[in-house]
């Protein structure tokens, strides 16, 4: 048995891996502790896994404010301290890294302990964590086709995001029945990712009753702080009821999204690799001041794969007839579906089991580390 402390907080994106994983290396017979940021949306996140260990940890982001950098530097500095701390009271076999502002102290902690440090990229560009400290790292996943030059070959292996157990695609009536929605009727649901989309949640208000008035029924959700929760009563043209749904938050993403025929969304790596999972088609927005514009490139990747369309949040305006013209179209919803199904083949997170695995036991022969694919 192994003991790993695993850095995942600060967004969904980091989180959510972090706990596949965790649930992974339990399945295996292996202990880890998941640090998670001071964040609201991490403590919602974590309410459905008392199964887990995790430890909060302190930390900001990153930022060129010269106030907010002075209290960045201060606080990573704490976390400094925090980590180290950690792994003298834990003695763990090795370290991992989803990338953000709580990776950079867990493993410099963890490089001056010289433990195996391990680092996973699920953007398809790298974020500025996993740039600086790729090239200290023991194993550096990317997403394939995704090259950092800072990072030794010898170093990089190439798997998507670890996807949680509970993601799996159930039955589309069933789903949309334990939604209070209709069965018969088609289903746009609006992702924001963890922390929420003011201009998505703000074109869904104001395209509601224009959807409903075309049979299309809307599930919102929100963001936490991003709005109250409730239920709206609409009609179609022929006067039958269809309602639109806004909830801050849901922890029932993969029932949510098995119960879509489309889904309208961010273009975060994880929200992605979900979409894939539930075989459920999108139309990505990418955030466009996401740092270094990695949803761009993540949407621009999704659309190339066939897995739905990409538009940007300068095009919000006009895309309800986007979204009719997809949700209505069936042969274009089933080639999608079929090509989201093409991209959900490998399976990331055995990959990464086993690779932990062998990192973990020093004594291991070599031949045992995941070999080099792309």
């Amino acid at each position: 048995m192994s003991r790993f402390l695993i850095s995942c907080g600060g967004t969904g994106g980091h989180l959510s891996p972090g706990i596949a994983l965790a649930e992974g290396l339990a399945d295996r017979g292996h202990k880890s502790t998941l640090l998670i940021s001071e964040k609201k949306v991490d403590a919602r996140l974590i309410e459905k896994y008392p199964h887990l260990d995790f430890a909060r940890m302190p930390g900001l982001g990153f930022t060129w404010s010269p106030v907010q950098l002075a209290r960045c530097v201060v606080s990573h500095f704490r976390a400094l301290v925090f980590c180290r701390a950690m792994i003298r009271r834990l003695s763990p076999d090795g370290l991992v890294g989803f990338g953000g502002f709580t990776s950079a102290p867990l493993i410099l902690a963890g490089r001056l302990a010289g433990l195996p440090v391990v680092l996973h990229e699920s953007n398809r560009v790298p974020g500025l964590a996993i740039r600086v400290l790729g090239r200290f790292a023991t194993r550096v996943y990317l997403p394939p086709g995704v090259r950092l030059g800072s990072v030794r070959a010898a170093a990089t292996r190439y798997v998507g995001p670890p996807v949680r157990r509970e993601i799996v695609r159930t039955p589309q009536a069933a789903a949309r029945l334990a939604f209070g929605l209709d069965p018969a009727r088609r289903l746009l649901v609006l992702l924001g990712g963890s922390q929420g989309a003011s201009a998505l949640n703000q074109w869904a208000r104001d395209e509601a009753p224009a959807l409903a008035r075309d049979g299309v029924q809307l599930y919102c959700v929100t963001g936490l702080g991003k709005g109250v929760g409730e239920t709206l009563d609409l009609r179609s043209k022929s006067g039958e009821p269809v309602r639109a749904v806004f909830v801050p938050f849901s922890d029932r993403i993969a029932e949510l999204l098995s119960a879509a025929d489309l889904v309208l969304s961010r273009a975060g790596a994880g929200s992605i690799a979900e979409l894939i999972r539930c075989e459920t088609p999108a139309i990505l927005i990418p955030y466009p001041h996401a740092a270094d514009d990695h949803q761009r490139a993540n949407a621009a990747y999704f659309e190339r794969q066939g897995g739905g369309i990409a538009v940007e949040q300068s095009g919000l305006g006009g895309i309800r007839a986007e979204v009719l013209d997809t949700i209505f179209n069936d042969w274009l919803l089933r080639k999608f579906r079929g090509n989201l199904r093409r991209m959900d083949r490998a399976n990331s997170l055995d990959l990464m089991l086993r690779d932990l695995e062998s990192l973990a036991a020093p004594s291991a022969p070599a031949g045992l580390t995941m070999p080099h694919t792309a």
